[in-house]
Formats: C-alpha cells, sequence, structure tokens
C-alpha cells in the first residue's frame, strides 16, 4: 500500500529541497489513487470505501477497504495487504459489514467483520466467488449469486488412445449463440445462480437452477421471499435485452414473474415498507439509444407507472428514501454526473452534482453513491484535476474528505480543462467538448493538436480527470475531447441522430470541434492528429477516409468492417438487431457503406493499429484488415497488439502505459516531419 503524506508535509519537503514541480510522465500512473464504492451506513454516521491502488512491481490493481467518520475524522484502513478486498456491505443494524476478499489466497471468499471489534471471519469457500450479496431485514441471511457450472458434454467421441500415447487436447465442442465475453475469454457452460447463506456460516443453499443468468437479489421484508432480475425467456439468446422482475419463495422455490413488458428491466429496489419496488428500464423499440427510464409498482407487480417523465436522462444506481417517500438516482447530464431524486408524487429535483473519477484512463462518466436512513449521502467525488476522491453531502452541505493524489499532485503540473460548445457544420446542432492545454500553457504560441474520441458509441465523456489525457498535455499537445451526436447524456434524440446512421456524421460534429477549437489561435493546423478506441476507434478510421488534414492517426481496437463484426463480437445476438436494420446477408450494402474499410482507398495519412491480442469485443480481425489494407494501399501503417489485453486495454496499469507511450511516439514521429 502507498505510504500516505500529508499534502501540506510533502510540499514543504519538496520546497525545502529546491526541487520544482515537473509534468506527469506515464510511470506516475502506478502512484495513483483513486475511491469507489463509498458504502454509508444505515445511520449515516461513517463510511466504508474501496481504496484503489496499483502495485508497479506486479502490475496489479490492488485494492483494500478504509472507515471513516461522515465528518471526514478518523479515516483509517479496515483491511491491509496487496490483494483485492471489495463490495462492503452494512447490515441493517450496522453492526456488521460483508465484503468480497482475496486476502487468503488467490480465491475470492466473502468474509463477515464486526464493526465494534473488528473481527473477520469467512462466510464461503465455495469453488466460485460469491457476488452481489445482499443482507435479509433481520441480518440473519445472505443472499448471493455464484456461477454454478453445467455439464455440456461434446457428441464428438475420440476413439481410447494407446496406454503412453501424448495426443492433442480434444477438441471443444460449442453450440451457444454466445460462446465468448470480453475480459472472460471462451466461456464455461454454466449460470449465474442465486444462494442463500446463514450469517453462522455453513453451506450456501441453491435457490435457482434454470439456465438463464440470475442477479441483483433484494429481500422482501417478511424475509420469506427474494427479488431478482433476469431473462427467463425461452428465446432470451435472441432477444438477449429482455430481463424481467421476479419473486422466488425461499420455502417452496415458487417463481413469480413481476413484470411483462417487452425491454429490459432491473436495477430494482425495495421501499423501506416493503410495499413498492423502484425499478429502472424501457419499452425496448430496437433503437441504438433508448433513454432508461426509473418506475415504481406494488410489491405484487401492480400498478406500475413511470416516475422520470420529464427527465430524458438515463437513471441508474436507484436508492430509496429512508421515509420511503422518494427515490434517489444518479445520471448524466451534458458531460456531469448527479444525483437526483423524485418523490412519488412530485418533480424531479437535483440533490448535488460533480460525481465521477472513476474511469482513470479516459474521462468518462463514471460514478457511485450511497445514501443512509436519515439522508446523508457518499459518494465518489470528480473533477478534471484528481481521480474519484471521497464526497459528502447533507441538506446542500458538500464536503470532499479525501485528497488521495494530492502526495502525488502537489509537486506535477497538470493541464488546464476548459469547456467549449460550438455548432456542428452538418445542422448546427450545439456540441460539447473539452480543451485540455500543456501544463506551461502559452497562448501566444502554437501547439500541436490531439483529437480524441472516445467510444460506445452510446457513452459520454465529462468534467473529470483523465491520466491518458493528461499525460498527453504534459508530452506538449492540446487535447480535444467531445461528445458528439450519438453521446448520451444529451436526451434520447440526440443519442439517436446516429441511429442506423453511424459513424455518418459525427464526422463533422468532430470537425467542427477543431475548427472552433483552430479559431482560438493556439493550434497549429499543420500539426493535427487524431486517435479514439473503440467507437472512437471507428471514427478515428472513418476521418482519415474523409479527410488528409491529420499528420498521423491511432486506431484503437476499432470496428473497420461491421460485416464480421457483427458475427465476431462476443454479443452476436445484440448488434445486429439495435445498430443495423438488417442481418449483414440480408442488407449488404447497408453494412458496407458504414464500414470504415470501405474508404481506405482514400487514406493517406499515416495510421496506427492498436488492440488487446484477447479483445472479443472488437477482436484484433478488424484492426488486421486495416493494417492489411493500408500495407497494400502503400500507407505508412504499424500494429501495436497489447499481449493479454481485452477490450479494457487500462486493466492492468502498464498497458495503460504501453497505449500512451505507443500514441504518443506515432504522433511524435510525425510531428517535425
Amino acid at each position: 500500500m502507498k505510504k500516505i503524506i500529508h499534502p501540506f508535509l510533502l510540499l514543504a519537503t519538496i520546497m525545502a529541497f529546491g526541487q520544482e514541480p515537473t509534468n506527469l510522465e506515464p510511470i506516475d500512473i502506478f502512484d495513483m489513487e483513486y475511491v469507489s464504492d463509498p458504502q454509508i451506513s444505515p445511520d449515516g454516521s461513517k463510511i466504508v470505501y474501496v481504496r484503489n491502488s496499483k502495485d508497479v512491481m506486479t502490475d496489479r490493481n490492488l485494492s483494500n477497504l478504509w472507515i471513516v467518520d461522515f465528518d471526514g475524522s478518523n479515516n483509517r484502513p479496515l483491511t491491509t495487504g496487496n490483494h483485492n478486498s471489495v463490495s462492503p456491505r452494512w447490515s441493517h443494524d450496522g453492526k456488521k459489514l460483508v465484503y468480497r476478499s482475496n486476502s487468503a489466497d488467490s480465491k475470492t471468499k466473502l468474509y463477515m467483520m464486526w464493526m465494534d471489534t473488528k473481527e473477520v471471519v469467512p462466510l464461503t469457500n465455495t469453488p466460485r466467488g460469491p457476488s452481489q450479496v445482499s443482507w435479509s431485514h433481520d441480518d440473519r441471511h445472505l443472499a448471493l449469486t455464484m456461477f454454478v457450472p453445467k455439464n455440456h458434454e461434446s457428441i464428438v467421441k475420440l476413439p481410447q488412445k494407446p496406454e503412453g500415447a501424448k495426443w492433442n487436447k480434444p477438441p471443444t465442442y460449442i453450440d451457444d449463440m454466445t460462446y465468448r465475453a470480453d475480459g472472460a475469454g471462451y466461456l464455461e457452460s454454466g449460470y449465474s445462480q442465486i444462494f442463500v447463506l446463514s450469517t453462522d456460516g455453513g453451506t450456501p443453499r441453491q435457490l435457482t437452477f434454470s439456465d438463464n443468468d440470475h442477479g441483483g437479489p433484494v429481500w422482501s421484508k417478511d424475509n420469506r421471499s427474494l427479488y431478482f432480475s433476469a431473462n427467463l425467456h425461452e428465446n432470451n439468446e435472441f432477444e438477449p435485452a429482455n430481463s424481467e422482475i421476479y419473486k422466488i419463495d425461499l420455502k417452496s422455490g415458487k417463481i413469480d414473474t413481476l413484470t411483462n413488458r417487452f425491454g429490459p428491466d432491473g436495477g430494482l429496489a425495495l421501499s423501506p415498507d416493503g410495499t413498492k419496488i423502484a425499478y429502472t428500464g424501457f419499452d425496448d423499440s430496437f433503437q441504438g439509444y433508448q433513454v432508461t427510464k426509473l418506475y415504481v409498482m406494488n410489491a405484487d407487480g401492480t400498478n406500475m407507472r413511470e416516475l422520470t417523465q420529464s427527465l430524458d436522462r438515463d437513471v441508474q444506481n436507484v436508492q430509496w428514501a429512508g421515509d420511503g417517500k422518494g427515490v434517489y438516482f444518479q445520471y448524466d447530464d451534458e458531460g456531469d454526473t448527479k444525483i437526483g431524486y423524485r418523490t412519488l408524487n412530485g418533480r424531479v429535483s437535483k440533490i448535488t452534482d460533480n460525481l465521477g473519477g472513476l474511469s482513470l484512463g479516459r474521462p468518462y462518466n463514471q460514478a457511485e453513491f450511497t445514501v443512509s436512513n436519515n439522508g446523508h449521502f457518499a459518494y465518489t467525488l470528480g473533477g478534471t484535476e484528481h481521480p474519484a476522491d471521497l464526497g459528502t453531502s447533507y441538506k446542500g452541505n458538500n464536503n470532499r474528505i479525501t485528497r488521495l493524489n494530492d502526495d502525488l499532485f502537489s509537486f506535477k503540473n497538470l493541464g488546464k480543462v476548459e469547456e467549449l460548445w460550438w455548432e456542428s457544420s452538418f445542422d448546427q446542432r450545439k456540441v460539447q467538448g473539452w480543451v485540455v492545454t500543456p501544463p506551461d500553457f502559452d497562448p501566444s504560441k502554437k501547439y500541436p493538436m490531439i483529437l480524441e474520441i472516445h467510444g460506445g458509441p452510446f457513452a459520454s465523456y465529462g468534467s473529470v480527470f483523465s491520466a491518458e489525457i493528461q499525460m498527453y498535455a504534459a508530452a506538449g499537445y492540446v487535447v480535444l475531447y467531445t461528445n458528439p451526436r450519438g453521446s448520451t447524456g444529451y436526451g434520447e434524440e440526440f443519442g439517436n441522430l446516429i441511429h442506423h446512421d453511424y459513424p455518418n456524421h459525427d464526422y463533422e460534429d468532430l470537425m467542427s470541434g477543431v475548427d472552433a477549437l483552430l479559431a482560438k489561435g493556439f493550434v497549429d493546423e499543420n500539426k493535427l492528429f487524431v486517435t479514439g478506441g473503440s467507437g472512437g476507434g471507428v471514427l478515428t478510421a472513418w476521418i482519415v477516409g474523409k479527410t488528409d488534414r491529420f499528420k498521423a492517426a491511432v486506431v484503437a481496437k476499432p470496428v473497420i468492417n461491421w460485416y464480421s463484426f457483427v458475427l465476431y463480437s462476443d454479443n452476436p445476438g445484440f448488434f445486429y438487431k439495435y445498430w443495423f436494420p438488417n442481418k449483414p446477408w440480408e442488407n449488404p450494402e447497408n453494412y458496407l457503406k458504414r464500414s470504415p474499410l470501405s474508404y481506405v482507398g482514400n487514406i493517406k495519412t499515416p495510421t496506427m493499429l492498436l488492440t488487446g491480442e484477447e479483445d472479443y469485443r472488437t477482436p484484433i480481425a478488424e484492426s488486421e484488415q486495416l493494417y492489411a489494407a493500408l500495407k497494400l494501399q502503400k500507407v505508412e501503417t504499424a500494429m501495436v497488439r497489447i499481449p493479454g489485453a481485452s477490450h479494457g486495454i487500462a486493466n492492468r496499469p502498464s498497458n495503460l502505459i504501453a497505449k500512451i507511450a505507443a500514441v504518443l511516439a506515432w504522433f511524435d514521429k510525425y510531428k517535425d516531419k
């Protein structure tokens, strides 16, 4: 664990030795920490949070639990060591805490801690690690989910090999539609099932047995039933978004279906008196982007009604107020994550904003919060100058509790981040972005510029810290990152401007942003560079097929050929249905005209391809296609393959450093050419 030094003491030490602050370097990523999963106690007096750090010697992300009083005093660790302790959850009486940890060995177990003595015991020692844990209302039992393997016998039978013969492993027999997943690789047959476990320990009792994944178990008020979300429909492989909310009786195992509309229903929370369920979802119309709404219904599934008709934003992380008169939730709005509140008979109101900081690599809007029975909030506090810290709020009074990176940033210069709006040349729509200038920025000079594009494409960047963006600024580049059409946080109509049209008119949004930045006078128009990952990789490849204004490009983990992507990605039942009007062979022209590969003959820009070798979301074969095509076109190109990396390249610290180093090396190569 990183040693904690008071920032003023550290600054005084630096000044005493006469050390001048320096710009960030990629190796500094190993010294960055952030707060996640803040869990406030039921009475609002204490907060347990996950403190995330990195180990430069093992290239691992580490995490431990810390506890602090609501006023910021008595901040101290609950767990220590080079391991991962995560998912803390308070008992209803506030006397105990459960969490998941691999502190004893490589196996993740569920632990329980008594908060008065800090005594800890493991509750599970199962072959598979538990997840999604919730307390019964009498604090005597826990509901949890665990993966249960299913025997998937192969029909391919081999003859008996001679004694002592060394044959290859037998062939793998696959007949599931979804047979691999990004970050997990090729999937073992089986499903996530619901279990119940006594807090006295023992063997978890399995409650569900169907060939479907089950999630989010929530206890009924009388502790006799559990509510959960799942897609138990027979055609779930072909309709992957059609989940429902169910109720299972713990004694009989009988399952009742509480929702029955076509579309996803989940994210449920039970009201304090146990009579109502708040949840999220939408009526699925196969749009590329559909706003997730907030609903409430009686605990038996009757009287369902929407609560957020006036809020054209995605709702998530639903939690009831302690008096049961309303529901709290979080939502992204024009690059800012906020906590909202909706009474059962009133309007939506904002509680606080500036949540974020959970995406250390790129500036995505990602945040978390919890609320106590008496209205005290704990949340991940975002900002452009630091990763997530712990923030609190009560009756409009907001406080920053931690400053985890002051020891590093007190002697490191950061680039300044400023918001920028412009009109798209396509249809004059307002588009939002942010400009990051180098730490020693002088507006009278001309700087090279990097346009950095987010993925998704239905996602959003915001006013939050990004190590990757700051590294580019530290290397002397002005960086523009943006939310073009299709981004979330601007309403359903704005998000669906790319429905069955992506990546077509994002181009005008992005080029108009570059022009707006050039108009400020401090960017060298002859030193423009462009990069992006995933959906941003699609747009980067699209851009260099449309214009030669950029000196070099880095296309990260892209889709190059939509025809191959929808059949080769890790969710074949989804992408063709929501992002295209037909299957590929039914309308190949639509797939090809939206594929960057179709415009490779126009590309003259030196272009690097960068992808993880175990990426199953946008498989590396997509990058390989563009690499081969550019070679055939005699365009300057290179391919960077990140060993062992999935779509989330930054999941290992050195991988994030490798990505940044590759991008800067490619741009620096052509900057003065």
